[in-house]
């Protein structure tokens, strides 16, 4: 924990780069974390540590067991996980630290066989957007190409600036006569040159314009 006691770890609460789990229970729920970590900005889980921050300590080796099988078997691509336990008071509790992965998206397998990847926002894992899927790729491909705007293009971006609360996709592609499809793609181009971003309000996402630093 380098110069981090897990007090000062506890003290923190749980937000974007910290989770408590008293117990783990299930093998795909415990994967939405991992897989939100590694897409998002990495982060730690406190396994043995209640949701208001008491140390109840991890209650079987089989929990050990049940993470790795989340990263390994249940996230794709596996995530790498660095392991440490911290026992104080009699009680252990293990620290799992997850980087962020360089080959998002991570997907976590659902209950039902289905995937799905997820992303952290402030204590919260959420279901990534289709955007944020898109955004990803166009990162794995770092190939640097120039984006000319059309003259419809620009008055499409003219949109955001014209709402400052902003749209959903849905809201987006109606209102810009786009398809889904290319709604999608036109909104991760605003966000991967620096134009637009996305903010997550009353458990949705809304693509805004983004306001100059």
């Amino acid at each position: 924990m380098k110069s981090h006691t897990l007090s000062d770890l506890i003290a923190q609460g749980e937000h974007q780069q910290q989770d408590f789990k008293y117990e783990i229970s299930s093998v795909s729920k415990i994967a939405h974390s991992i897989s939100a970590f590694a897409n998002t900005d990495g982060g730690r889980l406190l396994i043995g540590v209640r949701d208001n921050g008491k140390i109840a300590g991890v209650r079987s080796e089989e929990e050990m067991y049940m993470i790795d099988a989340a990263a390994t078997s249940y996230c794709c691509p596996p995530v790498k996980c660095q392991w440490e336990t911290v026992t104080e008071n009699g009680h252990t509790v293990l620290i799992v630290t997850i980087d962020r992965s360089e080959n998002r998206p991570v997907r976590a397998k659902e209950q039902d066989g289905s995937k799905k990847a997820y992303v952290r926002i402030k204590d919260e894992n959420i279901v990534a957007s289709p955007v944020h899927l898109e955004l990803w790729r166009k990162y794995a491909l770092q190939n640097g190409s120039f984006i000319q705007f059309t003259e419809r293009q620009r008055n499409i971006f003219k949109l955001l600036s014209e709402k400052p609360e902003g749209y959903t996709l849905n809201q987006f592609y109606k209102k810009s006569g786009l398809n889904r499809e290319k709604a999608i793609k036109m909104l991760a181009n605003f966000i991967y040159l620096g134009i637009a971003e996305m903010v997550f309000r009353d458990h949705t996402f809304y693509f805004i314009e983004k306001s100059p630093e």
